[in-house]
C-alpha cells in the first residue's frame, strides 16, 4: 500500500525554502567538480549575516569533463542558516528546542508501505560497473576543489544494523566515489564512536565478511537530521523522526540488503562493506576545519541503485565553519546540551548553551549563558558538567552573563579580559580524548579542557577550503550571476601548512577535472588486508605509514 505522508518530502522542502525567499535557483551551466562547493562556499567567507545565506539548487550540472547530468544538486539546503533549518523542523527558530525535547521523549514508530518512491527507477546488475551508469550517474560534487581526491558524499545518511539485535543506527558518514560500482566509506572509530562501526566491528567478531549498508541521500527533512544528532546508541533514528513528524515515517525495505529505508528518499544507494579489507581514501576537507589526509577505510561494493523518477542530490556544505555542517550541528547539539545541564543536572540558572561557530571549531568551543545571580559553585557545576557531557566537545568551556554576545568573539575575548582572575576563574581538566580533529583520535594521545568563569601548536594539512584557483574562478561567477557582493576576508582560499604531498595535489587535480576513476583505479591497487580502517597512508610508499 502507499501512504500520502503527512510531512515534507526533500521536494517539497525545497518548494517551501522558495516560497520563503531562502533558495538560489541556478541554470547556469556549473562544474560540480571545480565550481559548485566553491560558489557556495562564498555566502559563507565573504562577510555575509547568517539570516542573509540560502539554499542553492542548481539545475544545469556538468562535471569536470563536460558531461551532463539531468539531475539537479541541492546545496545549503537543510541548513545554510537556522532559517533554512527552521523550515525542514515545520517549526520556529525559538521552538527548536522544544520540538527536539517532544520527539526524544515521545518518539512515533515508523509504518511499512510497499510503493515506494524511492523504487521509481532500479539499477542493478552488470550495468553498474559501466562508466555512465551507477554512482557514476550522480551528479556529487567535489567538496574541496583542488584538496578533495573524489566527490564524495556529505550528505548521505548511512544505514546498517547490529547483526545480533537487529536494531539499526543511521549516520552520516563521508562516502568516497572510486568507481561506478565502488565507494569508501569512513566512520568514526573514535572511543564512544560511530554506531555503524560499531556494526562493522561485530560483524567482523562474528565472521560476517560483508555487512549490509544502505545510503540515503535525500531523505524527508525530519529522516534528514537525524544522520548528524547524536542520539543514544540503540535508539532507532526513525522512531525520533517520527516525534519530530508528530506522525509515524513511511519506510521501506531496500530491495538488495536487509534494510529499511525512508520510502520518500530521492535517492538509495545499496551494498555491501568488505570487513576483511581496507583501502586508501582522502584526502578529504572534514568538518574540524582541515584536510582530512588520506587513510584506509571500508571498501563498500554496490548492488543496487534506486531512486524517484526526478531525483535531487543534497550536498552539504562542509569543512571550515561556519558552514552547512556547523548550523546543522549547533542546531541539534545545543538544545542536547542545555537539556543536559538544565533539566537532567538541575543547573536551573542556566539560560542557554552556545556552541560558538566561526573558525573555532563547532564542537570545540562551548559557551554557557547563565542568570546573573547564578551562585558561582552552580556557575562550575555547569562548567564541568558541559566539559564531561561529549567526549568529542567542550576543550574550552566559557560561562558568561546574558549581556555577551556569545557569536562576538571580541566579546567573549572582552568578557575573558575583565571578567576573570585566571588564578581563579580558570581550570584545566586533564585526560580528556582528542576528539573530531586532524589530530587522529584513535591513536591513544590525550587531550585536556579549560573552564572559564567569565560571568562579570607541528605541520598540520591543508585549511577544508578549496585552493585559491578554484575560489577565484567562482568568485567570477559568483559576480556574474549579480550575487550579493561579498567581503573578503582570510581565510578565503585553502593553502598549504606542511603536511601535503605532492601526490595529493596531483590527485586534487584529477578529481577536480572530473578524472576520479583515475584516483580510484590507483587506490584499488593499494588495497590492504588485516589493517583497521583509517590507518594512515605513507604517501611516499602507499604503504600504511611507521608510527
Amino acid at each position: 500500500m502507499t501512504t500520502k505522508p503527512a510531512y515534507n518530502d526533500l521536494q517539497q522542502h525545497i518548494a517551501a525554502l522558495k516560497d520563503r525567499n531562502l533558495l538560489i535557483e541556478v541554470d547556469r551551466q556549473i562544474d560540480k567538480d571545480s565550481e559548485m562547493h566553491a560558489l557556495v562556499r562564498w555566502q559563507f567567507i565573504g562577510g555575509m549575516k547568517e539570516e542573509d545565506r540560502k539554499a542553492f539548487l542548481f539545475t544545469n550540472v556538468v562535471d569536470g569533463k563536460g558531461r551532463k547530468f539531468d539531475i539537479p544538486v541541492l546545496v545549503g539546503g537543510l541548513a545554510a542558516n537556522r532559517s533554512i533549518y527552521s523550515v525542514g523542523m515545520g517549526s520556529s527558530v525559538e521552538a527548536i528546542q522544544a520540538k527536539w525535547d517532544n520527539a526524544i521523549s515521545n518518539p512515533i514508530d515508523p509504518q511499512f508501505v510497499n510503493e515506494a518512491p524511492c523504487h521509481e527507477i532500479i539499477e542493478d546488475g552488470d550495468s553498474l560497473s559501466q562508466p555512465g551508469h551507477g554512482l557514476d550517474a550522480l551528479p556529487i560534487p567535489v567538496s574541496t576543489p583542488g584538496f578533495d581526491s573524489a566527490p564524495t558524499l556529505s550528505a548521505g545518511n548511512v544505514i546498517t544494523k547490529d547483526p545480533e539485535t537487529g536494531v539499526q543506527n543511521m549516520g552520516t558518514y563521508r562516502c568516497a566515489l572510486k568507481a561506478p560500482d565502488r565507494l569508501v566509506v569512513r566512520m568514526a572509530t573514535r572511543v564512544g564512536g560511530a554506531g555503524g562501526y560499531q556494526h562493522y566491528q561485530k560483524c567482523q567478531q562474528m565472521g560476517i565478511t560483508e555487512m549490509p549498508v544502505a545510503i540515503v541521500l535525500g531523505c524527508p527533512p525530519y529522516v534528514a537530521f537525524m544522520g548528524p544528532q547524536k542520539l543514544p546508541l540503540g535508539v532507532d533514528e526513525f522512531t525520533v523522526a517520527g516525534g519530530l513528524a508528530g506522525t509515524p515515517i513511511n519506510v521501506t525495505r531496500a530491495k538488495s540488503v536487509d534494510l529499511v529505508v525512508p520510502a520518500e528518499a530521492e535517492i538509495v544507494i545499496e551494498g555491501f562493506i568488505d570487513t576483511t579489507k581496507v583501502e586508501p581514501e582522502g584526502p578529504f576537507g572534514e568538518s574540524h576545519g582541515h584536510i582530512a589526509l588520506e587513510e584506509y577505510n571500508m571498501p563498500m561494493r554496490i548492488t543496487t541503485i534506486t531512486r524517484r523518477k526526478k531525483a535531487v542530490v543534497p550536498s552539504y556544505i562542509s569543512q571550515v565553519a561556519p558552514s552547512e555542517s556547523s548550523v546543522i550541528k549547533r542546531v541539534a547539539y545545543e538544545p542536547l546540551f542545555l537539556r543536559h545541564l538544565r533539566d537532567e543536572n538541575n543547573i536551573k540558572g542556566v539560560k542557554k548553551v552556545s556552541l560558538h561557530e566561526p573558525l573555532t571549531g563547532l564542537l570545540r568551543v562551548t559557551v554557557i549563558t547563565c542568570d546573573a545571580n547564578m551562585p558561582r559553585t552552580e556557575i562550575w557545576r555547569a562548567l564541568y558538567s558541559a566539559a564531561f557531557f561529549k567526549g568529542d566537545c567542550s576543550k574550552i568551556c566559557i560561562a558568561v552573563n546574558e549581556d555577551i554576545d556569545v557569536d562576538n568573539a571580541d566579546a567573549l575575548f572582552w568578557a575573558m579580559s575583565y571578567r576573570t582572575n585566571p588564578s581563579e576563574d580558570m581550570q584545566t581538566l586533564l585526560h580528556r580524548g582528542q576528539g573530531h580533529g586532524p589530530k587522529r583520535e584513535h591513536d591513544g594521545e590525550e587531550d585536556s579542557s579549560v573552564l572559564i568563569d567569565a560571568t562579570m601548536k607541528s605541520p598540520m594539512p591543508p585549511l577544508a577550503l578549496p585552493s585559491k584557483e578554484y575560489m577565484e574562478r567562482a568568485k567570477d561567477i559568483w559576480d556574474e550571476l549579480g550575487l550579493p557582493p561579498v567581503n573578503v576576508k582570510m581565510p578565503w582560499h585553502g593553502y598549504s601548512l606542511g603536511a601535503w604531498h605532492q601526490i595529493w595535489d596531483q590527485a586534487g587535480k584529477r578529481a577536480a577535472t572530473g578524472d576520479y576513476l583515475e584516483n580510484g583505479r590507483i587506490s584499488a591497487g593499494q588495497t590492504q588486508e588485516n589493517l583497521k580502517p583509517e590507518t594512515k597512508l605513507d604517501p611516499e610508499t602507499s604503504l600504511p605509514a611507521k608510527k
